[in-house]
């Protein structure tokens, strides 16, 4: 039996196996999201096509500036991506959660996308 090298090693390994079962297409993008340790980044990609319609992360200026706690930024940053997308004409999305466990910042930043519009 193998062993993996690192949680970043297993993550990776979970977002295949994810992959495997998930893809964007024009109709139903896929917004995928990664985490960091200081920060998160969320894009929303049409794979068949391969192009990025909408992008947001933390390190957007108006959100870089905000104070408050790693969710209430991931909480932001869902509800900037959620603008853009709308604004590309994108309405639902399915949510790639990369490998991560689904609860604080990923959950923060997937219900405030929810709430600015986007059906996922």
């Amino acid at each position: 039996m193998t062993t993996i090298a690192s949680r970043d090693a297993a993550r990776r390994k979970r977002h295949e196996r994810i992959r495997l079962r998930i893809a964007g297409d024009s109709a139903r993008p896929r917004l995928a999201v990664f985490r960091s340790l200081n920060h998160i980044y969320a894009q929303v990609i049409d794979d068949t096509a391969g192009r990025t319609l909408a992008a947001a992360s933390s390190l957007d200026p108006g959100i870089r500036s905000s104070s408050g706690t790693k969710s209430d930024t991931a909480a932001a940053v869902g509800r900037l991506l959620a603008e853009r997308a709308r604004a590309a004409g994108v309405e639902r999305v399915v949510f790639d959660r990369s490998g991560f466990r689904y609860h604080g910042r990923l959950r923060a930043l997937a219900d405030a996308a929810r709430e600015a519009g986007l059906d996922f």
